[in-house]
């Protein structure tokens, strides 16, 4: 009798833990979750939150700007939806490819750089060539990639971050670029500073899948 009970509790509990898990991969608070702000991680990452602070942070200070006195803190819907939803997010991506394929600082066009071979030997080129059909791919990939990682309901096609960007040798310096431009493109839609700073966290947690030493 005790072992099908506990059997039973152990049905009971995996729905739990599965439950719990799925949301610390999305980076999302349910309206009853009682876990800390201290304990919190809107990426999933804490350091990756902690220099998306300090970027918007950064730019308040440059401006004069900052939040003001302490409210009482209200359960918020999930960024997806702050964000604006499908529209919003396709709002925030066409914004920020257009920024990062005209910045040079980024090379997303992988100008002059080389993948793969040994010593030298057999290497090939890693350049990307933005045609029209390839830039409406990485919008819509990108836009669900966003949408997913917000809390959105969308599916994600596309392959995986470090499949993508394997090879392509993406250096901090780019990444930090890229980084910028869509802090820029966030300025430039007047989102407020909370919803940028979960959105580069977002962004800042796949550093690690994309960038690669030359």
């Amino acid at each position: 009798m005790d072992m099908a009970k506990r059997s039973g509790d152990t049905a009971k509990t995996i729905p739990v833990l599965c439950a719990i898990l799925l949301l610390s991969i999305c980076g999302c608070k349910s309206h009853g979750d009682e876990t800390t702000e201290k304990d919190f991680h809107t990426s999933g990452s804490r350091e990756a939150d902690q220099r998306a602070e300090q970027r918007v942070g950064k730019e308040q200070q440059l401006h004069g700007e900052g939040e003001g006195g302490s409210k009482p803190k209200e359960a918020r819907p999930t960024l997806y939806e702050r964000l604006g939803s499908d529209a919003g997010v396709k709002r925030i991506v066409d914004d920020f490819v257009d920024r990062v394929l005209a910045d040079p600082r980024v090379n997303w066009e992988r100008k002059g750089v080389k993948r793969g071979g040994v010593l030298g030997i057999g290497r090939g080129s890693a350049e990307w060539s933005p045609t029209p059909e390839k830039i409406e791919a990485l919008k819509l990939h990108l836009a669900q990639f966003v949408a997913v990682a917000t809390g959105g309901p969308t599916l994600y096609e596309g392959a995986r971050i470090a499949e993508v960007h394997g090879g392509m040798k993406i250096t901090n310096a780019e990444f930090d670029a890229s980084i910028g431009d869509l802090k820029a493109t966030l300025d430039a839609l007047k989102f407020a500073s909370a919803e940028q700073k979960e959105l580069l966290a977002v962004f800042e947690s796949v550093r690690a899948q994309t960038v690669e030493k030359r």
